[in-house]
């Protein structure tokens, strides 16, 4: 019972985190992208296209436009629904809002079919299948993601310089060895190398804003290194499918990683000019040495 308490926090951290990736993978759905359902959140959407299924409005706002059919039923959850010219409704137009006390408070309950489910959050489980992988790396390359997390930590703005020239390299480099007869075989192993760097990159990365957000929040403890790898995985998820800024952020996370990964295959020595400062001692005789994941407060 003692230990539960101790790590309560971090577990409730956890939940809020992904509740709100779960919130904004819902909130941001596209009525011009809908080929099945529609799910509008807090937004004013019009909806210029056919939808092969059910529209639900949550305390928002929807259009049909003229012209438009929507095969499935259209519930309303607080919000308001507007039809022009010839737009049809093959169902019904239902407003929930008095009729049932449970779908009043929890429209997330709503009956909604799992191609719907799938089509309205498609980039975002593409995303948690990309953590997934991410996660098996870091299983897999422990001692990788280590060094990787150590280069983003100390050198973050050499990191980024090398997931530049390295992302824009690959490129090149690729078309030649399409070019070259003897190069053609080795372009299936330029992209595996290309891909584990991007895991073990993202591992590196999910690592420092997991620990860091955990420090935050329990100054003297330390979290498991797939703890903080969890949490960071899914705070990165979540900032990565807002909307304007998540482009920014994930092209941010892709080659600060990228960079701490192919440093990680580097000793430190050997980039020490280009950072202006002596490498710190790595080695078990060093004071405090250890992983980054377990050194002592």
């Amino acid at each position: 019972m003692l230990n539960l308490t101790r790590r309560s926090p971090f577990a409730i951290v956890m939940l809020v985190a992904l509740f709100a990736l779960l919130v904004s993978s819902l909130s941001f759905a596209s009525a011009k992208s809908s080929s099945r359902g529609l799910t509008v959140w807090f937004t004013n959407e019009t909806i210029d296209d056919d939808v092969h299924g059910n529209v639900n409005i949550v305390f928002g706002s929807a259009t049909c436009d003229d012209g438009v059919t929507i095969y499935g039923n259209v519930r309303n959850y607080g919000g308001s629904f507007e039809q022009l010219g010839s737009c049809q409704v093959k169902g019904e137009v239902i407003d929930e809002f008095g009729t049932n006390a449970a779908s009043t408070y929890l429209p997330a309950l709503a009956p909604v079919s799992s191609e719907d489910f799938i089509a309205q959050n498609k980039g975002v489980l593409k995303k948690l299948a990309w953590d997934v992988v991410v996660i098996f790396a870091f299983l897999l390359f422990p001692l990788r993601v280590r060094v990787a997390l150590d280069r983003v930590e100390l050198h973050p703005g050499l990191s980024f310089a090398t997931g530049t020239v390295a992302l824009v390299g690959a490129i090149p480099v690729a078309i030649l060895l399409l070019l070259s007869v003897i190069g053609l075989p080795l372009i299936p192993l330029e992209l595996a190398a290309l891909f584990a760097g991007l895991w073990i990159g993202n591992a590196a990365v999910a690592l420092l804003i997991g620990r860091r957000l955990y420090e935050l929040l329990r100054p003297h403890a330390t979290p498991s290194p797939l703890g903080a790898l969890a949490l960071g995985l899914i705070v990165t998820t979540a900032a990565e499918t807002l909307p304007v800024v998540g482009w920014a952020v994930s092209a941010l996370v892709v080659l600060v990683g990228l960079g701490a990964a192919l440093l990680a295959f580097v000793r430190e020595t050997s980039f020490r000019s280009f950072t202006g400062g002596s490498a710190p001692q790595m080695g078990p005789t060093a004071p405090g040495a250890g992983p980054p994941m377990n050194r002592p407060a």
